[in-house]
């Protein structure tokens, strides 16, 4: 599955659905983030089960903030709706595939109960 672009209308129905969602928070103006895209397309052609989104912070700043997205680029990763994972920088190609690989090897069954427990805490 090659990359979408997401927006504020579509945001909700893709990362809530069930599976992985990648996610890439970009600018025009973000040097970084343009030399993480063939890192980021070549993932996306790689994994097709998994969906891998990009989101431009100037057309959708109410996502950005929202998610507080204040340095780019920024990776998210969300499975199940849940978000795993999240951080500022260009990772490299070895990395995002390492942040795939344990996201795929995580126990969602753990993760609902976790969550459930933490939420009975506060």
């Amino acid at each position: 599955m090659a990359t979408i672009e997401i927006g504020k209308d579509d945001f909700k129905d893709i990362v809530s659905k069930e599976g992985i969602v990648i996610l890439h928070w970009w600018a025009v103006w973000c040097g970084p983030c343009h030399s993480f895209v063939p890192v980021f397309e070549q993932a996306s052609e790689q994994y097709p089960d998994i969906r891998f989104g990009k989101i431009d912070i100037e057309k959708e700043p109410e996502l950005a903030d929202a998610f507080a997205v204040r340095s780019l680029p920024t990776v998210m990763a969300l499975r199940d709706g849940f978000m795993l994972f999240e951080r500022a920088g260009e990772p490299s190609a070895a990395e995002l595939e390492e942040l795939i690989r344990q996201v795929r090897a995580l126990d969602m069954n753990e993760v609902r109960k976790r969550v459930v427990e933490l939420r009975t805490q506060q």
